[in-house]
């Protein structure tokens, strides 16, 4: 990037309140992130209106506190990034609202931010990128395929036509009464199982599309089926057994894109790229492939507003500009956005 940028970011498109000071794109000067995953935990999943009473309660302090860590003042920032969408509705107005507040106060431009393309960028901080890329990006409510033939341009190339990855992973976890978030859960229970049960591919012919509602439901005919017969369910089985028919269609079309498109670099992004198997698929199959594949350290994965900074800081190098009626957008399509 040419030019020397200072970029305050705010997350809250879900349930983590989140801010952060990152310096051209690439250099995390400060991130602050505070998660409400004890909170919603009774709950078994993210409830909007405690998400957004939790944002309302925390937004103030972690924006303070990501200028304080950064030993920075407002007058040293050139303009706040924010997450516009997609998400929940009632918890992105909370993040744009004091967004639009902060940047009003001290006379600086306000830029929106696509979600998905803050978890892709994520990996900006880490590492150059190298078009055309590929990004896998999945979590708990994406599961997408972008190719990306240069900075803040995204063709979808492939999307989820029912649950995401990381939603099925929650349901499957309730079915085996793991806590939530369920996804660590069931990397951890598939690690320690020395076999798996078999489970169904959804490959979709002819299509970079994914499809994890029918693996869903195989697990709980599985379970039924066992209640039936008065028989025990292993978990660690079905875990692995689950895990791995995941991960086998994820990597598999990923590396056919991959040798379709001739990109030079693959990234993974979205919470569901801290998961040990499929990073270890990934990185296995990229190696035999000869592709440089990279994925973000394991606090970049989930939500933070440090990848809302590194997207922000290219949005703001290329002179786009949000303005002052910015409105959540619960809905924002990535297939239509671009930097």
């Amino acid at each position: 990037m040419e030019n020397q940028n200072i970029i305050l970011a705010i997350e809250t498109s879900c349930d983590e309140t989140a801010a952060s000071i990152i310096r051209n794109g690439s250099e995390i000067v400060s991130n602050v992130v505070s998660s409400q995953i004890e909170s919603q935990t009774r709950f078994g999943g993210v409830v909007p209106e405690v998400a957004s009473r939790h944002h309302v309660e925390k937004i103030s302090l972690v924006i303070e506190k990501a200028l304080k860590d950064a030993n920075l003042e407002p007058q040293d920032l050139d303009a706040v990034a924010v997450t516009e969408g997609p998400g929940l509705v009632g918890a992105l107005l909370i993040g744009i609202n004091a967004a639009k507040a902060f940047a009003f106060a001290h006379g600086l431009p306000i830029i929106g931010v696509h979600h998905i393309a803050g978890h892709i960028y994520a990996n900006a901080l880490v590492q150059n990128m190298e078009f055309p890329v590929l990004a896998l990006v999945v979590s708990g409510g994406h599961t997408e395929l972008v190719l990306m033939k240069e900075h803040g341009h995204f063709e979808v190339i492939g999307e989820t036509r029912d649950d995401a990855a990381g939603e099925a992973y929650d349901k499957v976890a309730r079915v085996l009464n793991l806590p939530y978030p369920g996804g660590p859960h069931i990397d951890r229970l598939a690690h320690s199982a020395s076999e798996g049960v078999e489970f169904p591919r959804a490959w979709l012919d002819n299509s970079y599309d994914f499809s994890f509602s029918g693996l869903k439901s195989a697990v709980i005919n599985y379970k039924h089926n066992l209640e039936q017969r008065g028989e025990d369910i292993v978990p660690g089985m079905v875990a692995k057994g689950f895990q791995d028919s995941v991960v086998e269609v994820l990597t598999t079309k990923t590396v056919r894109a991959a040798r379709e498109f001739q990109v030079k670099q693959v990234i993974a992004a979205g919470g569901v790229s801290a998961n040990k198997g499929l990073r270890n698929s990934l990185e296995q199959a990229f190696q035999k492939e000869g592709i440089p594949f990279y994925v973000p350290p394991l606090n970049l994965c989930t939500d933070n507003a440090a990848m809302i900074g590194a997207a922000g800081s290219y949005m703001y190098q290329a002179g786009i500009r949000g303005n002052m009626s910015m409105n959540g957008n619960p809905g924002l399509d990535l297939k239509s956005w671009s930097i």
